[in-house]
């Protein structure tokens, strides 16, 4: 399979466990990046 399979494919058979640590870790990277940009000191 040389074409990547869409997302939704992946949401689709992912496990609850995994779906919420990847949206945790979405969340987490999403605030680095906003204090990163706002300058703030962690």
């Amino acid at each position: 399979m040389s074409a990547p399979a869409p997302i939704a494919f992946f949401i689709a058979h992912m496990s609850a466990a995994d779906f919420f640590g990847l949206v945790v870790a979405v969340l987490v990277i999403a605030y680095l990046f906003y204090a990163l940009v706002r300058g703030e000191r962690l």
